[in-house]
């Protein structure tokens, strides 16, 4: 599961880093049932940094940053990612703490993305 994982993360930080100019630093992320929970560190860029630096900007990067990847993914599916674990991506939930840099997104397939054998490698 190590290296689907690791498939994963590299696809995400590659679809952040085309859409706002900056992927993640650091992604930890875990196959659950039917999910996929990332968590992102290091996301923001220098000037969303710079933005953020007052309320309103605040606000204006929390929303860039949830509301406009919610709106990539459904409307053009990460059809790599659905390929990496095999299923297709139904829900996607994510949010941001701009203060400290970290994002937390949630991919909900249509069906189990745990596969028996991973959970067995590291038996080998």
């Amino acid at each position: 599961m190590a290296k689907r994982i690791h498939e994963f993360n590299d696809l995400i930080r590659k679809l952040r880093k085309e859409q706002f100019g900056k992927g993640p630093e650091r992604i930890h992320t875990k196959f659950a049932e039917n999910m996929a929970i990332s968590t992102l560190y290091g996301n923001l860029t220098p000037t969303e940094k710079f933005i953020a630096k007052t309320e309103n900007g605040k606000e204006m990067v929390h929303l860039a940053r949830t509301k406009m990847i919610q709106e990539v993914y459904s409307s053009n599916p990460p059809h790599h990612l659905e390929e990496v674990v095999g299923a297709k991506l139904v829900h996607l939930f994510t949010d941001i703490k701009v203060e400290e840099d970290i994002a937390v997104s949630v991919f909900v397939f249509d069906q189990n993305i745990e596969r028996e054998k991973d959970n067995h490698e590291g038996d080998l």
